[in-house]
């Protein structure tokens, strides 16, 4: 009966691939569901942030695959956004240095998998499209060099590193909520004038690279000479949440870590977890995890790019749902911590169970639970892994900077600090 339920989700969720093409938004998005396994990071370490130094030696690396296989015709150009992820209006010849766009010509094709892709990679910058200015920049990927046919979009950073960053982890000055949240204070340092710092900067802190946390600051509780500090009483404070579960499939030959069972059913490899319990009026446990992030592994071949195998994995949480009007979903970077048809999860009210099947790359991945309260729209964790000030988090500040009279905002600082205790 429960293979039966998986491979029913997995066909519902996976194979749904006449849909009508949407166009181009300001977010990690996926627009084909052929597509799978969108990845960008600094090139000096895997599965890091998208964020690289201007005028540096370092590179973005982005890379994602095509389930129907075969070579397709795809583009790619950036464009320049605001701070908030919208349209700067700015022209390309203001932010970018040679082409607007180009063509992806490096792909490889799977080998030694079940179910057969196709992948895809670039670096940025290079030789055809680099960008000269500091700021938010989204690529978009779209399909025989037209931009009506959008495939991915995706956020990276680009620095012009002009102010030091210095941040502080502590337990939240709210006496009600000391045991469950962390406060982030922060201090910039800059030799640049900044005629009136609660105009002209922005701060936006977030934890663990998740956009749903990200928080604005606009005013410094104190400016002096060279400095601004950010410590105000009742803002950046965040749930501490709790460390994320994880499942390891590096290997599809034997049952790691949190994998019940493997089998396979015709083309397609699946796996089982095991149930997932709430932790919500558990104690804290302290365990390692990689906040939130994946990475695409295979130990049974030789190259994770295009020998790791494509699987349906089962999701089971033993819970009930915390109110009447709401959603669940299984959330973490390997969907950008979004919502949407793929990882939502689906509630049998019989067995108190919540169900999902995700189509996924083999690998290292760390995933929480989130409950979506429909009437508040908001998105939060605790219903059913609880909060505490222990957990290990990491946090990331954006400084940006718009001159007077400048048409566009400049991402001057960033940093990226973790509350995890030197070993």
């Amino acid at each position: 009966m429960r293979k039966c339920l998986f491979i029913t989700l997995f066909f519902c969720s996976t194979f749904t691939f006449a849909q009508t093409i949407p166009t181009f938004t300001y977010e990690n998005k996926i627009y084909l569901p052929n597509i799978k396994t969108a990845l960008c990071y600094n090139s000096n370490k895997e599965q890091s942030l998208p964020v690289i130094m201007l005028n540096s030696a370092e590179m973005l690396i982005f890379s994602f695959d095509d389930l129907l296989g075969g070579t397709k015709n795809y583009w790619y150009t950036i464009e320049l956004c605001t701070s908030d992820w919208k349209a700067s209006k700015v022209s390309s010849i203001d932010y970018l240095e040679s082409f607007s766009d180009d063509r992806i010509i490096n792909y490889r094709y799977s080998s030694n998998t079940n179910r057969k892709y196709t992948h895809y990679e670039l670096s940025l910058p290079n030789t055809q499209v680099k960008p000269k200015i500091g700021g938010n920049y989204i690529l978009k990927v779209y399909q025989d060099n037209d931009k009506n046919k959008p495939v991915i979009s995706q956020r990276f950073y680009i620095v012009d590193n002009q102010v030091a960053v210095a941040l502080e982890i502590t337990n939240s000055l709210q006496v009600e909520n000391r045991n469950y949240k962390q406060k982030i204070n922060f201090t910039i340092s800059h030799q640049m004038a900044i005629p009136n710092p609660y105009q002209d900067l922005k701060a936006v802190v977030m934890q663990n690279f998740n956009a749903n946390t990200a928080q604005v600051n606009t005013r410094p509780a104190f400016v002096k000479p060279n400095q601004l500090i950010y410590n105000d009483l009742n803002t950046n404070d965040f749930w501490g949440n709790n460390e994320f579960r994880k499942f390891d499939t590096r290997s599809l030959r034997y049952k790691a870590d949190n994998v019940r069972d493997i089998y396979r059913d015709n083309e397609t490899v699946n796996v089982m977890l095991f149930q997932d319990l709430p932790r919500n009026n558990s104690a804290f446990a302290n365990q390692y995890d990689e906040n939130g992030n994946f990475f695409i592994r295979n130990t049974d071949g030789r190259d994770d790019k295009t020998e790791a195998e494509y699987m349906g994995v089962l999701f089971t949480l033993n819970a009930t749902p915390p109110i009447t009007n709401g959603d669940a979903y299984v959330i973490g970077r390997f969907n950008n911590y979004t919502l949407n048809a793929d990882n939502k999860l689906i509630y049998d009210a019989n067995k108190k169970q919540f169900y999902a099947s995700i189509m996924l790359k083999q690998g290292l991945y760390d995933y929480e639970y989130a409950w979506l309260d429909k009437t508040t729209y908001t998105l939060e964790t605790r219903p059913f892994e609880g909060s505490f000030f222990q957990t290990e988090n990491s946090y990331q500040i954006f400084i940006y900077y718009r001159k007077p009279g400048a048409r566009w905002e400049t991402l001057v600082g960033y940093t990226n600090v973790s509350n995890r205790p030197k070993q």
